[in-house]
């Protein structure tokens, strides 16, 4: 339950971010939206390592919970990029 709400979490996050910025300012913000979210996914991989599982378990789910989100968001700077 707790990767389908940071997932969740995440792409929200990533439509606000990038729903309300200037479509100039997109890319800077798709790729701080990417280091940003990496410190909550490295902050909650960290939380597992430290309830007792182990990295070859915590590390597909942590892989899932930051590829999403970002593939989201820098997809939509793709699709939304002045040209």
């Amino acid at each position: 339950m707790r990767t389908l709400i940071l997932i969740a979490v995440g792409l929200v996050l990533a439509v606000a971010t990038l729903h309300f910025a200037p479509a100039g300012r997109r890319g800077w913000l798709a790729g701080g939206f990417a280091l940003a979210w990496l410190a909550v996914v490295a902050w909650n991989l960290r939380t597992g390592l430290s309830h007792g599982y182990s990295l070859s378990e915590e590390l597909p789910i942590q892989l899932l919970i930051y590829a999403v989100p970002v593939a989201l968001a820098v997809g939509w700077w793709l699709r939304t990029r002045p040209r």
